[in-house]
């Protein structure tokens, strides 16, 4: 009899065991499931973020240089070929704005993303270069706090 309980113990020990193991594998995997889906939307907002900001960059270097063209004699450059790669280049920061506001949760950011592109679509249609450095300056500045509002978000 001592020895049938012995065994009974010993095999109720190795299924408690085992279901133990089971239970903290699960645990183990859930976790690393987590900590990879995490660690992949966060690179997904690095990418996003840091495209963004370089199409905002590229497209307002653009923009000022189409004022340029538009406003200095003679121009740097024919002003409808200009007009036509802002045209493009508005497009890819449309298209960055979309993937960023698709991966943001905040709501500020993603209306402060698209506050700051069309901040920038107005660049060409200031009428002096006294407003159109002082559109540069703030441009620049918010395109500088996008990308600082943008990291505490990774």
């Amino acid at each position: 009899m001592e020895t049938i309980i012995a065994s009974a113990i010993a095999v109720l020990g190795t299924l408690l065991g085992s279901g133990i193991t089971l239970a903290f594998q699960h645990r183990t995997t859930d976790r690393s499931h987590q900590f990879t889906r995490r660690e992949k939307l966060r690179q997904e907002r690095l990418d996003a973020y840091s495209a963004y900001a370089g199409a905002l960059i590229n497209y307002r270097r653009c923009l000022v240089h189409l004022w340029f063209c538009e406003h200095e004699q003679p121009p740097p450059e024919d002003a409808d070929t200009v007009r036509i790669r802002a045209y493009d280049l508005r497009s890819n920061a449309q298209e960055a704005l979309f993937r960023v506001q698709m991966l943001t949760d905040d709501e500020t950011l993603s209306r402060t993303a698209e506050e700051v592109l069309a901040d920038i679509t107005a660049l060409p249609k200031v009428g002096s270069r006294v407003e159109l450095d002082a559109i540069r300056v703030q441009t620049r500045d918010d395109i500088g706090r996008l990308v600082s509002t943008g990291k505490q978000h990774l």
